[in-house]
């Protein structure tokens, strides 16, 4: 097991804590780079989709996961980033010009939505989110004369500074540089006083306000940045599919994307990535495991009995998601044969102010 000695703030702000750390993410970043080379153009337009839902997953981690709200409607952000980026690329605007100005759009309305928040927990605070994708889904599907309605809109392949972003690898290293960006981002706002802040309105309302943290504030500014990333990777979806319509926006969408969180682990950054490739690679799996099984078994409706299942069994015995379970297999290793079973059950402890409610 590595101990680490810090003797300074300065060991806090560093990315990587130890050598071990620059090694295996240096051979990630390697063998991401070298993809383009070995995989086939299939297995690229699958790691298009998990790079776009990874930016999605880390929007929806910093909401959920590190700041304790919970939305069902982030489909909507996805779809106000992909029609932004659709009618400024018709006006002719450059990618490097309508992407921020999706994100800022997105996390507008995200404020907007945050606003609601304030006086809302839980359940409701749920309903409200699903209530606002609803809305943005009509209002995409009735306003013909601006998004096309049902008709929807087609994007062409992004081309900036001379360079055609057609093509799969070009468009490859763009999604992946856009998201080491947002994971980068993310990481730093995690560290500074903002993110410190969200971690304590996740832990407590009642004790970050009497430390001082604004409460509307903050969780407003949370929902703007989450919106913000997911409008990011809307617009890219975009260009991804080529061809966009309400249909594509719908609560099963908003839902699909909640899970990339809870499967890969809640309160994990690592856990943004990994749920976005399960969540992409598992109805691989089915279409493949439909070949072998009978066909009264292997219906159309096979995949969502699957997801809900696996959803299930993720509640129930692994709540900490596919990162946490790689946390205990780590550890196993590092403590074999010292390992106790009990070591990571978890714990019911409340702080007193907590049950003043």
């Amino acid at each position: 097991m590595r101990f680490l000695f810090k003797t300074g703030y300065a060991q806090d702000l560093r990315l990587f804590k130890h050598g071990g750390q620059v090694f295996w993410y240096g051979l990630l970043v390697a063998l991401l780079l070298a993809a383009p080379f070995a995989v086939g153009e299939y297995g690229m337009s699958q790691l298009h989709f998990i790079l776009i839902y990874s930016i999605v997953g880390l929007g929806l981690m910093l909401l959920v996961g590190f700041t304790g709200q919970i939305s069902l409607g982030h489909a909507a952000f996805l779809a106000v980033g992909a029609y932004t980026e659709a009618l400024l690329q018709a006006r002719g605007l450059p990618f490097f010009v309508s992407l921020p100005v999706a994100a800022l759009l997105s996390g507008a309305l995200g404020w907007v939505l945050g606003l609601p928040a304030l006086r809302l927990k839980g359940t409701y605070l749920a309903i409200a989110t699903l209530a606002f994708n609803i809305i943005v889904e009509e209002v995409t599907a009735r306003w013909e004369g601006l998004t096309g309605g049902n008709s929807g809109l087609h994007l062409k392949p992004i081309e900036m500074f001379g360079i055609d972003f057609g093509g799969d690898a070009s468009f490859y290293y763009l999604c992946l540089a856009l998201t080491v960006l947002s994971i980068l981002a993310l990481m730093n706002l995690l560290r500074s006083p903002t993110g410190r802040a969200f971690v304590a309105i996740r832990d407590s309302e009642i004790s970050a306000s009497c430390m001082g943290v604004n409460l509307a504030t903050y969780k407003t500014m949370s929902f703007a940045l989450s919106a913000a990333f997911t409008g990011i990777a809307g617009a890219l979806y975009a260009h991804k599919v080529s061809f966009i319509s309400p249909e594509q926006f719908t609560l099963l969408q908003s839902i699909e994307l909640i899970t990339i969180v809870i499967l890969g682990g809640v309160g994990f950054i690592h856990g943004a990535v990994l749920g976005a490739a399960f969540v992409i690679v598992l109805p691989q799996l089915i279409s493949i495991a439909k070949d072998y099984l009978p066909s009264n078994i292997a219906g159309s409706g096979l995949q969502a009995v699957v997801f809900g299942l696996v959803l299930i069994g993720f509640i129930i015995f692994e709540p900490l998601g596919l990162y946490g379970r790689w946390l205990k297999v780590r550890t196993w290793f590092e403590l074999f044969p010292f390992y106790r079973r009990g070591m990571f059950r978890r714990q019911k402890s409340y702080m007193k102010s907590e049950r003043l409610k």
